[in-house]
């Protein structure tokens, strides 16, 4: 619970900074910045080598053990900050922007920051200590979020940008290495860590693989149609993804940790995933509805009238959202398994079918982009789940009704409320517009889900917690 509200705040505080850069900046800021995030995005899991999953997977590793890894994870780092700082003169030229240069110089460091921090975490991890790892990472955003926001506010431009993650990495550091007191060491590369780098390797097969892809779009659309409407693509992008990592990223570790114990009963892991699989996708086809529906109106009034493009491209990320949500849990099973050479097999294939999308997509514009993806995303979602789930007796009906009847309310409330809204609204001021908008799409939302659909485990789940929280009625005292 403590890391979702982590992720909740954390999430604010983003959408904060955007609304108040984006105020300061412009769209073609956002484009050139964007052009270099979107080439970089993979940088956090090649450095990772997939051995924090692999490490949280297994179940004991030694001090020498972990020093191996940490080395291995900044020889990585070391290496791709090299080569992507001699790489940035040609990604400028490539991309007709001499300012690119700068920024993909500065933002190489991207890599080597990373790598300071991945075991660190990896042992909070094992020892379930979210508590910590939440803070440590809130107390990082927040301080970069300052630094940015002053930056903007004294003429730095695009720098304040390329500055937020760059603070957020080094900010998490120094919290990682004061919060652990374990220290690198002389490595041990014994045959356990061959394993858990074998292991890795199949994680980060898919993660990789999966990063560069879902980022193709903003460079093609960087490459094609320049930096301002790359620009306008990236902040919706970031608007989504930042909905998205509240309802999954957090998640992750949680459900790998707790689900890996249960691997001993294939029944009970079968019982707590459907339950967690229901829950995530209750909550977020209803999120996703209702920025589908509100998207237009929500742009602009947390950015500002001239980001009003960026409304349609964030209405069409959400009605993907509520599958891909669903979708983002295939990591869960597949850790959990063991089975990291499956989930690089179904990278491939996922890699595959979204270069279709971008490629069908992209002579329409951004907004053929974004229809292109979330067709793709609809059509794989089902069986990523499927494929991730079969080594452990979890097939494509037990996905469809853990998550089948969430899906098709959401979408249910996303075209009533749109329908509702062009047909009864139109003409409201966008406050008004937005606020009855948004309360017909929940309201659509909870008849088909709960009305119809009879599903009610979220809820109960929901009211448990705020009686956990102490939401009860206190006892009376004598």
């Amino acid at each position: 619970m403590t890391l979702v509200v982590a992720r909740a705040i954390n999430a604010f505080v983003q959408v904060a900074t955007t609304v108040l850069l984006a105020r300061l900046l412009t769209p073609h800021d956002y484009g050139l910045v964007g052009i270099v995030t979107a080439m970089m995005a993979f940088a956090p899991l090649l450095v990772d080598l997939g051995t924090t999953d692999a490490s949280v997977q297994k179940g004991h590793t030694t001090r020498g053990e972990i020093s191996a890894l940490f080395w291995l994870n900044m020889a990585i780092g070391g290496v791709c900050t090299l080569i992507f700082a001699a790489a940035s003169g040609p990604i400028a030229a490539l991309f007709g922007e001499p300012d690119i240069a700068g920024i993909a110089l500065v933002s190489s460091l991207t890599f080597i920051l990373t790598a300071v921090t991945i075991q660190h975490y990896a042992l909070m991890r094992r020892a379930m200590d979210f508590r910590t790892l939440a803070i440590n990472d809130t107390v990082a955003n927040v301080l970069s979020s300052i630094v940015a926001i002053a930056m903007a506010f004294t003429s730095w431009g695009y720098w304040a940008l390329v500055a937020k993650p760059l603070f957020t990495l080094a900010f998490t550091a120094i919290g990682a290495w004061m919060n652990c007191p374990w220290l690198p060491g002389r490595p041990q590369f014994t045959a356990e860590v061959k394993s858990l780098v074998r292991f890795g390797l199949g994680v980060t097969g898919f993660t990789v693989s999966d990063s560069i892809v879902r980022s193709a779009d903003r460079i093609a659309i960087g490459y094609f149609y320049g930096p301002g409407p790359a620009g306008y693509y990236q902040n919706a992008f970031l608007l989504y993804g930042n909905v998205l990592s509240i309802l999954t990223e957090s998640l992750h570790n949680v459900a790998v940790a707790s689900l890996s114990k249960l691997r001993g009963n294939l029944d009970d892991l079968k019982r707590s995933w459907s339950a967690a699989l229901s829950t995530v996708s209750f909550v977020s086809a209803g999120v996703f509805a209702g920025l589908a529906v509100t998207g237009q109106d929500f742009v602009v009034l947390l950015l500002g009238e001239k980001w009003s493009e960026t409304g349609p491209l964030l209405c069409l990320f959400a009605i993907r959202g509520i599958a891909q949500a669903t979708e983002r849990s295939l990591g869960w099973l597949h850790v959990v398994a063991g089975r990291s050479d499956r989930w690089a097999k179904w990278g491939l294939v996922s890699a595959a079918w979204q270069i279709l999308a971008l490629i069908a997509g992209l002579p329409f514009g951004p907004l053929g982009i974004a229809v292109s993806y979330a067709v793709v995303t609809y059509g794989l979602s089902v069986p990523a789940l499927a494929y991730s789930g079969s080594p452990l007796g979890i097939g494509a009906k037990d996905v469809l009704a853990a998550a089948g009847p969430q899906t098709i309310a959401g979408l249910c409330a996303t075209a009533v409320g749109l329908a509702v809204q062009h047909f009864f609204f139109a003409e409201f001021t966008i406050w008004a517009r937005f606020l009855l908008s948004g309360l017909v799409c929940m309201s659509t939302y909870l008849l088909v889900a709960v009305g119809i659909f009879r599903v009610t485990g979220p809820l109960k789940l929901a009211f448990s917690m705020l009686g956990d929280l102490g939401f009860r009625q206190s006892p009376k005292i004598p």
